[in-house]
């Protein structure tokens, strides 16, 4: 099958196998398809979740790139990290319009129909992240959780939601909020995007 037909689901089943094996194998890391962001405004194709959360967007051959500058600045606001895996046609324009501190993996079929990687930038860490729209990957209930333990009293936690965030964002550091954000997604017992090994 030449290149120019690799798909989406391609692209995935190779980065779940290669790149993400390891984070996979790790007891205190989720591995999450299709993350829900900003109240499902957007969904990021996959989700690394351990200190970090560091997002993989994928763009196929199949794809255009149209809608990439709404979702990064959806991104921007959510995730830690980034690494956007891509067709080799997109490398280029991603690498041009792209934040510098999103990663850049090129994802091309190789003659046998196998999936290489190659790096082009690594991720680092985005500077631009707005803690509060991070912490909407919480649920209102385990907001209220949080604040709770941080000694808020009820009548505080009725609060609307976002304010709930706000305050959540100013009992806890951003490392306090990812972890928290990993340990109920681990708990959860029915939701879309059901970790793999949890």
């Amino acid at each position: 099958m030449p290149a120019a037909l690799t798909k989406d689901s391609d692209i995935r089943q190779a980065l779940h196998a290669k790149r993400l094996r390891k984070y996979k194998a790790h007891p205190d890391t989720l591995v999450i398809d299709e993350l829900g962001l900003a109240h499902a405004k957007s969904r990021v194709d996959v989700a690394v979740i351990n200190g970090c959360i560091h997002g993989y967007e994928i763009k196929s051959a199949k794809d255009n790139l149209d809608r990439l500058g709404s979702q990064i600045e959806i991104y921007r606001q959510t995730l830690q990290k980034l690494t956007i895996v891509a067709a080799p046609k997109h490398i280029e324009n991603i690498v041009a319009d792209a934040p510098d501190w999103c990663g850049v993996i090129a994802a091309e079929q190789g003659p046998r129909g196998g999936i290489n990687f190659q790096v082009f930038r690594n991720a680092a860490t985005n500077p631009e992240i707005d803690p509060v729209m991070m912490a909407h990957l919480l649920w209102r209930d385990e907001v209220i959780e949080l604040l709770n333990k941080a000694g808020y009293v009820p009548k505080e936690l009725r609060r609307p939601r976002k304010q709930l965030y706000e305050m959540l964002c100013e009992a806890m550091t951003v490392r306090e909020i990812t972890a928290s954000i990993r340990s109920f997604m681990a708990r959860r017992e029915s939701w879309r995007g059901r970790p793999e090994h949890a």
